[in-house]
């Protein structure tokens, strides 16, 4: 259809007169609304998946939640536009869903009566795919990376919009002017961005112009608040809009300590699920048919007597370790060139006192590239480890062997050894615990991060949703002194 009757409007208006060196600090500046609109994208997506069903259903997009995320929108264009996505205003965004008129960066969409309950299905996933495409290659990610193979490499996955950004906001540093024809082309990338996000936020079902609508004010539509010609479908007298001073979005100390303990509370919700979902991964993914959570295999070698690991302390000031909470820990080791192996674990003070001049390697840290060792001089040991009685556990033989025990209180020590106590010492090994408290801490930590995050989510609302009253002059001229 035409793109004179686009149901979405972005415009923006370049300060005439822009600050040299602002733009070298206004990634700190920033910061306050890039965590509120961290918030605020979490509740765009759950509404949006919510006005999915509604739009399936009905037909309607449900209004409250339409003018919530065109608000998000909104919100997130003037950041950008201040920020470096366009770098057009030294004036700092308000923290508001609402329309501020006197802020010279303005998103619009007209609210649809009727949406298309098919296209529902498919235009945010696949019919938008040619204009993801689009998007891409114009915003990109926006940030700087940096990559390091056999040397360093730097790259730039900015976008078109943040390489021309950054061009025009060097030529300000030099001459302190903004070049005009840059703006324009960055307003027209973003503009197509905004409506692109609109078309897959299910706002609209007319398809996005592929057409690079450039300038301050959007070319592509006509103002969305005021009729087309009369006669046309939204005939009728425009709606007063409120004189600017009468709009200004002053926050109140309460609804700032409310955007405040917010954003803190919906940030300690995020680590909340994030490590709710580690540990849930952890009990489900990682749990084998016997019941153990179980580490990767992992090759160990020394040319020494003896593998041992550092000091595994457990310390709850003398009290029982619940074995319902912590069950038990295992460790399985297999010989790597075939030759019978011993495995153990005694306290650390005999296990010291057993390799005391002994030539031995302590595995100190396992990761997925590397493992580091430290290896201690000596001599062979006196005696083979399976004759010991310091062991706790232990296991001896050729083929894989095990040793499983009760988590409780001490200084332990493993210790890994041919069987007849000869050096050069080769296996793959793993370990696990049942830990069955394990199930029941997730589950809490998940319920406990949703729940806050919907306490966050709704500080969040409580702060910014609502409505400014505007005094009665903004909207309704004086009356006249009664005619005598």
């Amino acid at each position: 259809m035409s793109t004179a009757t686009y149901p979405v409007r972005v415009d923006g208006a370049l300060d005439e007169r822009l600050n040299r060196w602002l733009w070298l600090v206004k990634w700190v500046l920033v910061i306050p609304h890039l965590l509120v609109l961290m918030v605020l994208w979490i509740a765009f997506a759950v509404l949006s998946f919510v006005a999915f069903f509604a739009i399936l259903f009905t037909g309607r997009y449900p209004r409250w939640i339409f003018d919530f995320n065109v608000g998000v929108l909104r919100w997130w264009w003037r950041v950008q536009f201040y920020a470096y996505g366009a770098l057009g205003t030294d004036k700092y965004p308000p923290f508001t869903l609402h329309d501020v008129p006197d802020y010279p960066a303005h998103l619009e969409v007209r609210y649809p009566e009727h949406l298309s309950r098919g296209l529902v299905l498919v235009k945010w996933w696949l019919l938008a795919i040619p204009h993801y495409i689009v998007v891409g290659f114009f915003v990109g990610t926006g940030t700087w990376f940096a990559s390091r193979a056999d040397d360093r490499a730097w790259g730039w996955s900015g976008g078109l919009v943040g390489l021309l950004v950054l061009v025009a906001a060097i030529v300000l540093l030099f001459t302190g002017r903004y070049p005009r024809p840059v703006f324009d082309l960055v307003l027209g990338m973003n503009r197509w961005a905004l409506r692109v996000a609109a078309y897959a936020g299910l706002m609209v079902d007319q398809y996005p112009p592929f057409r690079l609508d450039m300038g301050g004010d959007d070319p592509g539509t006509t103002k969305l608040h005021e009729p087309p010609p009369v006669g046309g479908p939204y005939a009728g007298p425009p709606p007063v809009r409120p004189p600017t001073e009468n709009l200004q979005r002053r926050m109140s100390a309460g609804r700032i300590i409310a955007l405040v303990l917010g954003v803190l509370v919906t940030l300690a919700s995020v680590v909340g699920l994030a490590v709710g979902g580690a540990l849930a991964w952890l009990d489900e993914g990682r749990r084998d048919t016997a019941g153990y959570i179980t580490s990767d295999q992992v090759t160990l070698s020394t040319t020494g007597y003896a593998l041992t690991s550092e000091n595994l302390t457990i310390d709850t000031a003398g009290r029982t370790l619940p074995h319902r909470w912590f069950g038990d820990a295992r460790v399985r080791v297999t010989s790597a060139d075939g030759t019978p192996v011993f495995v153990g674990l005694a306290h650390v003070a005999d296990v010291t006192s057993y390799l005391s001049g002994v030539g031995y390697t302590t595995v100190v840290a396992v990761g997925p590239n590397r493992t580091t060792y430290q290896n201690h001089a000596g001599q062979a040991p006196s005696t083979s480890p399976a004759t010991l009685t310091i062991w706790r556990v232990k296991a001896s033989g050729a083929g894989e062997q095990t040793i499983t025990w009760p988590v409780e209180n001490g200084d332990w020590m493993l210790v890994v050894m041919a069987a007849d106590g000869s050096r050069n010492v080769n296996v793959r090994a793993d370990v696990g615990a049942t830990a069955p408290v394990l199930e029941w801490v997730w589950i809490a930590v998940l319920t406990s991060a949703g729940v806050t995050l919907l306490l966050g989510i709704a500080l969040v609302a409580a702060a910014v949703v609502r409505q400014p009253k505007p005094g009665p002059s903004a909207l309704q001229a004086p009356s006249s002194p009664p005619v005598e």
